[in-house]
């Protein structure tokens, strides 16, 4: 079980903050956001106090739901920053899905990495600047609201070779970032 987003997931459904929810345990904003992150472990007696803080029991806390996330919001997102680029994973854990949907933040002058050939499909909507795919030794320039959608046969990239930086929401089938 994932405790943090756990956490998360009642705190939101009671409608408080972060701050409202470490005030009311005695506990630092900063620390209830480690706990949700899973990024630290919270001691027993915290964890009951922080359980009925938000109007539950443990076994209720604890109590395993069929039921599957399917709306997700910016606390959700995974960011990776990497060298001229940054990928945010918006739906958690997409890999064990079909296909996983990103967006990725290009810089001035750079590029995405390169995707080698695979099995699959990927689509790209360029919501913001725009990108030039590139496809062996064939360029194709796609500008903000276009779209691309190609099989993943031959090796490919992205290059953002203008002044401003560019986004795009990229979705692969299957799942390879």
């Amino acid at each position: 079980m994932d405790v943090g987003q756990r956490i998360r997931q009642l705190r939101m459904l009671n409608g408080l903050t972060q701050e409202e929810l470490a005030s009311r345990c005695e506990l630092t904003k900063g620390f209830l956001s480690q706990l949700e992150n899973n990024l630290a472990t919270p001691s027993l007696p915290t964890l009951m106090d922080i359980v009925e803080a938000l109007g539950t029991d443990m076994s209720t806390f604890f109590k395993e739901t069929d039921e599957t996330q399917i709306c997700f919001s910016r606390d959700d997102f995974f960011v990776d920053e990497r060298d001229g680029y940054t990928i945010n994973w918006i739906v958690p854990n997409a890999q064990k899905n079909s296909m996983e949907p990103i967006i990725v933040e290009i810089a001035p002058g750079n590029s995405s990495q390169v995707m080698l050939p695979h099995e699959g499909e990927e689509f790209c909507y360029v919501l913001s600047g725009k990108v030039t795919l590139v496809m062996g030794d064939r360029e194709y320039e796609v500008r903000k609201g276009n779209t691309f959608y190609i099989n993943g046969e031959r090796e490919h990239y992205l290059k953002n070779d203008s002044a401003h930086a560019a986004q795009v929401l990229w979705i692969c089938s299957p799942p390879l970032f």
